[in-house]
């Protein structure tokens, strides 16, 4: 896949395609006409997933109305109370949240939701944007069910932080939440290619293709979805002994929704599934290629060798990394994701600044060069040695991203 092509495709799937929309689904018929075009047959997989249609949302503070989207699939109530700046979340802050609406800076992920609802907040306040952001964009959130599950379901909001940063100067008192909504069931869809290989066993690449509500989303994800077909096209005219498995992932912002979809449909199967592959976020101009494999540390090594042999420069480790390879690794199957992370400060992810311009398509062919040299060793392996088991530590590490269990302290 030259540059010329890698362009084309940007522009042609560079629009917004959060899970379950329309231009998702758009998004997935336009690779599986790509891979038609190569003389390839790939199947729609779909699933069903929860959504809402927020019918009103507000938040007044002290009776002056802030710009805000209400939480998809959190609790529809109109509820008044004081209002409480969460600054940090130790014990003696959460000791002050019973009884009150709750603002905090950032995203709510299961933890934080667990301590409201212990400690007796009734309304949550989120915040996106940084102060520096010429925009004011209010990102449209949502409760998830593995964030809400088996727990008190809480009505909130969210705003941009340049108004929570004018609550808190302002020193407002109380605050009321608003929040209606028509519970809705929306359809996501994997796209699924195979490349034959000798044996029946299998090796599965992977990269999801959908985006957040504000962003074009060209470096989380379309640089992954690229960049497997940019693998997959070397292996077109290819003997290789382990079957191909290229797998585009819908929904992967919403809760890795695809890949846990995929895993749970093909279960029977996966006896058969050696090692997962997954990009997620390549080809940034700046930043460092990173390889975080959830596996025996044997793979670690490997990578990091065969990163010095190339001339790569990478930084392996065993680690769980927040993408669709986890579910692969959940389910007993080796997995390791590869990245190009773009430096904390450039804040180019899940919002608007997610564009072309941040972008190098040298360094998106320089990660395809690596991804495809790692994938091409291990599907003409005699023997894959990567162990079919993941160690305890790394089970232990999964059980807590999925909040199953508390990381010991």
């Amino acid at each position: 896949m030259n540059q010329k092509t890698l362009r084309k495709l940007f522009k042609e799937m560079g629009f917004v395609r959060t899970g379950g929309s329309k231009e998702e689904k758009e998004c997935a018929l336009k690779i599986v006409s790509y891979l038609d075009k190569l003389g390839l047959k790939a199947k729609l997989e779909s699933f069903k997933i929860p959504d809402a249609k927020v019918l009103e949302g507000r938040l007044l503070v002290d009776n002056k109305e802030i710009k805000c989207c209400g939480y998809r699939l959190a609790k529809d109530a109109t509820i008044s109370a004081p209002l409480y700046y969460l600054a940090n979340w130790d014990d003696g802050s959460l000791s002050q949240v019973r009884g009150k609406i709750v603002l905090f800076t950032g995203y709510l992920n299961r933890s934080r939701y667990e301590e409201l609802t212990k400690h007796g907040a009734v309304g949550f306040i989120s915040t996106n944007g940084t102060l520096i952001d010429e925009d004011r964009d209010v990102d449209d959130r949502e409760l998830r069910p593995s964030v809400a599950k088996d727990l008190e379901i809480l009505p909130g909001v969210n705003i941009n932080i340049k108004d929570a940063m004018k609550i808190i100067n302002g020193a407002f008192k109380n605050a009321t939440i608003t929040l209606r909504q028509e519970k809705i069931e929306v359809t996501s869809h994997n796209v699924v290619c195979k490349l034959k290989g000798e044996s029946e066993e299998e090796i599965i690449l992977s990269a999801h293709y959908d985006s957040v509500p504000l962003s074009i989303g060209i470096y989380d994800n379309l640089s992954g979805t690229l960049g497997i077909l940019g693998i997959l096209e070397k292996f077109l005219d290819t003997k290789h002994h382990y079957t191909l498995t290229f797998l585009f992932c819908g929904s992967e912002e919403r809760g890795l929704l695809g890949s846990k979809a995929y895993v749970k449909k093909h279960q029977k199967e996966l006896d058969k599934v050696r090692l997962n592959i997954n990009l997620d976020m390549i080809g940034t101009s700046l930043g460092n290629a990173i390889a975080v494999c959830t596996s025996d540390q044997k793979l670690v090594h490997f990578v990091e060798y065969l990163a010095l042999i190339k001339g790569y420069p990478l930084k392996a480790s065993q680690g769980v990394y927040s993408s669709d390879s986890t579910p692969f690794a959940d389910s007993g199957v080796p997995a390791l994701s590869l990245a190009r992370i773009a430096p904390l400060d450039s804040l180019i992810i899940h919002n608007r600044h997610d564009q072309m311009k941040y972008m190098s398509m040298e360094k998106m062919k320089e990660d395809i060069r690596f991804a495809y040299e790692l994938t091409k060793i291990m599907a003409n392996a005699k023997y894959l040695p990567v162990q079919k088991e993941i160690p305890q530590n790394m089970k232990e590490e999964i059980d807590h991203y999925f909040h199953r269990s508390k990381p010991n302290k």
